[in-house]
């Protein structure tokens, strides 16, 4: 019912900047979250920044810093501004669509942070 686009990675050297795009597309619930994570190779998947479809933002503790997470008024899209980013940061940023009983993940995005 609910099908979920990112786009936006790529390659970056350290210090650098990016930002990440994603869409939800199909039934529309009027009440949702969305959320950006990212899994390391080797790593667990692991959350850093959702926004409710009110446009209120939370942040993992450690992501606060160089991540901002925004949405589109009113839409199922959101970005992920990622500010000086560092080798640590390489990974596949997956979007997640959550509303009532959908949860939906998308194919994730590759970042690679490399000199």
């Amino acid at each position: 019912q609910v099908q979920v686009v990112e786009s936006g990675g790529g390659l970056v050297q350290p210090g650098g900047s990016l930002r990440l795009s994603c869409t939800a597309s199909g039934r529309e619930f009027g009440l949702d979250v969305m959320e950006w994570h990212r899994q390391a190779p080797g790593e667990q998947r692991e959350l850093v920044a959702s926004i409710t479809s009110g446009g209120t933002a939370n942040y993992a503790p450690s992501m606060k810093d160089r991540f901002t997470i925004s949405r589109e008024a009113g839409k199922m899209t959101i970005y992920l501004q990622i500010a000086s980013l560092k080798p640590d940061d390489t990974a596949v940023y997956y979007c997640h669509y959550r509303a009532f009983e959908i949860d939906t993940w998308g194919q994730g995005t590759q970042v690679t942070v490399s000199s």
